[in-house]
């Protein structure tokens, strides 16, 4: 099962990656509160610094990447032109940017102002993202898993940005809200039915492409999408009836569905015909074995509640799934898709006049797999932080940092290659 690609409907090269050169930097401020912060963020999930730091990974970092790789996908893989994609992703990116920094910012001081700004910012920008690709999708039929997932998703973007709203603006207008309940279902409709779902989406395509994998089986590739957005509206309908068994049942379902996601992914990549481990393919591991241990977490929690009371449980459950999992997953996607993306506008370019350099000239595997350690250790650091938090919360941050930083300076460096090389292409073009 592979989907066609139309790179010929690639858009402008700044249109992704304003958004991929952006978000590194929430991440290094979410490791920069994390050093001002220290033990207190580990107490609990509901400190203000806490909320703060997940807001900055989920929508600075987390949101950015994806709405990006959204306007770079549309085209290519569902033949969904944007219209106008490059003044689209400005507006977008100042939106998602200005929201992302707002809503932190409204979390760690507990300003009502700032969360009801943040909010707005976020649903206009919301808006204009699902208005823009539904008015490109008219006409488009759903050929085959990721176009899709691709539509799933952003039905799962419209319910997690609504409860987000919602409570944003109840918080700030002191709503009589059930907040804890409701938290857990935004939670649910974000990481399941919008990152979930796009992840798998992508997944259909980059992991054969890139990994040299066997393609995912065709149906399960139909199903996980429609599974988790049914599984996802299911829990909506338990929390509107106050079901408490019924919550505890999707959600072992839902974990249920993720692993299933996560051991194919892991088989099929046992398969693949590229014998070195680079980057990407190392990240991908982190995050599948940090999934499958989080969605355990979420299994057990659902048959045995008590679970989740003791200390610790859920902050571990949530550092595991989010900096353990997604964003791995979402870093080791950056890495493929910016020198593939690069190389790819620099061969147009040269006309086959003139031949683009090889990725690894733009983006070297040596720099990755050295910014992909230094990951991986503020992972182990943050999940230690949250057992002996007066030790291990302010290295955690600081490494924290430096590796988004790193990720930055690494993609800023690919851009800055491409540059030259589209220079020099130029150059020799005129020449002939």
């Amino acid at each position: 099962m592979q989907a066609l690609l139309a790179f010929e409907n690639a858009p402008p090269l700044m249109a992704p990656f304003r958004f991929f050169i952006t978000a590194p930097l929430f991440g290094v401020l979410a490791g920069l509160l994390l050093i001002v912060e220290g033990p207190s963020l580990f107490s609990s999930r509901w400190m203000p610094g806490t909320l703060a730091v997940t807001h900055l990974l989920t929508v600075g970092f987390m949101l950015q990447v994806m709405l990006g790789a959204l306007v770079q996908i549309f085209p290519v893989v569902a033949g969904a032109n944007l219209w106008r994609p490059l003044r689209l992703s400005a507006m977008l990116h100042i939106g998602l940017t200005l929201g992302a920094g707002l809503l932190a910012g409204g979390f760690y001081f507990g300003s009502p102002l700032l969360l009801s700004v943040a909010a707005g910012v976020l649903l206009l920008t919301a808006l204009l993202i699902l208005g823009a690709t539904t008015h490109a999708l008219i006409g488009v039929r759903s050929t085959s898993p990721t176009i899709l997932g691709l539509k799933l998703a952003l039905a799962g973007l419209a319910g997690v940005v609504g409860l987000g709203v919602l409570m944003a603006w109840g918080l700030a207008h002191g709503w009589p809200l059930p907040l804890p309940v409701l938290a857990d279902l935004h939670a649910a409709w974000g990481l399941g039915a919008w990152a979930g779902v796009l992840l798998a989406a992508i997944a259909y395509v980059v992991v054969p492409m890139f990994q040299l994998t066997p393609g995912y089986p065709a149906r399960p590739g139909w199903l996980f999408p429609c599974c988790m957005l049914l599984i996802v509206l299911l829990w909506s309908g338990a929390v509107f009836f106050d079901m408490p068994n019924m919550i505890r049942v999707v959600q072992g379902i839902t974990a249920l569905l993720g692993l299933a996601f996560a051991v194919l992914t892991l088989r099929l990549q046992l398969k693949r015909r590229r014998a070195r481990a680079d980057a990407t393919y190392r990240y991908w591991q982190i995050g599948l074995a940090a999934s499958i241990f989080a969605l355990l977490m979420l299994l057990t929690a659902a048959m045995w509640p008590a679970a989740s009371e003791i200390d610790g449980w859920t902050l571990f459950f949530g550092i595991t799934l989010l900096a353990g999992g997604f964003v791995p997953f979402i870093i080791g996607m950056l890495y493929k898709i910016v020198p593939f993306l690069a190389w790819l506008h620099l061969q147009n370019q040269g006309q086959a006049k003139v031949v683009a350099p090889n990725m690894n000239k733009i983006l070297s595997d040596v720099d990755m797999q050295r910014q992909m350690k230094c990951y991986a250790l503020a992972v182990v650091l943050l999940l230690g932080a949250v057992l002996f938090p007066e030790w291990l919360a302010r290295p955690a941050g600081v490494v924290f940092a430096v590796a988004n930083g790193w990720l930055g300076f690494n993609l800023s460096l690919a851009i800055s290659r491409y540059r030259k090389h589209s220079a020099e292409i130029a150059l020799k073009l005129a020449a002939r």
